[in-house]
């Protein structure tokens, strides 16, 4: 017996309101499954654009967007 029939046969045994919450279970283990997934790179995505970003780029763009940030708040 397989595990897919394993757990067919017991769901089976069980009341509807309990398959239910087995549903429930599954459809909940699966969406964390498809979250967990690793997120493609970005570098990929514009690979054939011929950008080069450099991580003293991403340095330089982080001190322009938050170099007047205020560091502390006045309340």
């Amino acid at each position: 017996m397989t595990l897919e029939q394993a757990v067919l046969a017991t769901l089976r045994e069980l009341p509807p309101h309990k398959q239910q919450e087995v549903l429930d279970f599954a459809q909940y283990l699966q969406q964390k499954e498809v979250l967990q997934r690793p997120h493609p790179s970005l570098m990929g995505l514009w690979a054939d654009l011929d950008i080069h970003i450099t991580e003293e780029d991403i340095t330089e763009a982080r001190k322009e967007m938050w170099g007047n940030f205020p560091r502390e708040i006045d309340l």
